[in-house]
């Protein structure tokens, strides 16, 4: 056999097995309906596993990720791109709730009555429908709670509310009081909705367990600048560790994808590894 079949053979052997390889090691998306008794009925939850998790046997961090409101009930399938970018940065499963439906497009991920507690399900009955079907971690120091615009009220509300059970709080182009669609109008949300009213028992909090706290907005964000500033300047007064950035840029999927892997990376290094 020639010199060169030999080596091109040797290459594409090679390649096959890299190949094969990837397909053993490739992430797995999984479109996970979960019953709700807070929505009073079934949502979805996309959860990205990472590379290798079948036959790890490890235990995983969990990056929630909520998305931006008003919405349809598939924007939760929208953000895909971010466990490309999560596999890049470091092992942990992703998960992203869907935080809308027919209906009901924008409820700021809020407690509203009856069939529609939104934070109990995005907090509460996600995460314990993932820690018991998903090897994860299962403590504060394994869960971090981020989210994008309305979702970075979100996580932001929802985090600092729910202290036990998250211990790294990420907003990007976020805002932190509720809002009425448009994003230009405060308004009630009910107790514990205006995350500004919560710096004093997250200082509190602070003194007993860490928690990584960080946000960044636009320069060029008509509505969302002000209030990411104004959070900013509350928590240095209260003596509270934050991570504030202020970036070129408006609202936009282009501002998030080009920081995501850094943003990522931050949320990931105040996380527990993984674990056996």
């Amino acid at each position: 056999m020639p010199v060169r079949l030999t080596l091109v053979l040797a290459a594409l052997v090679v390649c096959a097995a890299a190949a094969a390889g990837a397909v053993v090691a490739r992430q797995v998306d999984l479109d996970r309906r979960i019953d709700s008794h807070a929505l009073g009925g079934s949502l979805h939850a996309l959860v990205e596993l990472p590379p290798g998790y079948e036959k790890s046997g490890l235990r995983y961090p969990v990056v929630y990720f909520l998305h931006g409101l008003p919405a349809g009930p598939a924007t939760y399938l929208g953000n895909r791109w971010l466990a490309r970018v999560l596999a890049s940065v470091g092992p942990a499963i992703l998960v992203e709730p869907q935080g809308a439906r027919a209906g009901d497009p924008d409820a700021e991920y809020l407690d509203h009555g009856r069939g529609r507690n939104w934070a109990t399900y995005v907090s509460e009955e996600v995460p314990a429908y993932v820690d018991s079907h998903f090897h994860t971690i299962r403590a504060r120091g394994g869960r971090a709670l981020i989210g994008i615009s309305a979702g970075g009220y979100g996580a932001a509300m929802l985090g600092v509310n729910d202290l036990d059970r998250y211990s790294v709080i990420e907003s990007w182009s976020g805002y932190f009081h509720p809002t009425d669609p448009s994003g230009t109008r405060a308004i009630a949300g009910g107790p514990g909705s205006n995350v500004h009213r919560l710096v004093a028992t997250l200082r509190k909090d602070e003194r007993q367990r860490p928690t990584f706290l960080a946000f960044y907005v636009g320069r060029d964000d008509p509505h969302f600048r002000t209030d990411n500033e104004t959070f900013a300047r509350e928590l240095s007064r209260a003596g509270i560790p934050h991570v504030f950035a202020l970036y070129d840029g408006a609202h936009s999927a282009s501002l998030w994808q080009k920081h995501a892997a850094r943003w990522l990376a931050l949320a990931l290094g105040h996380l527990a590894r993984p674990t056996r």
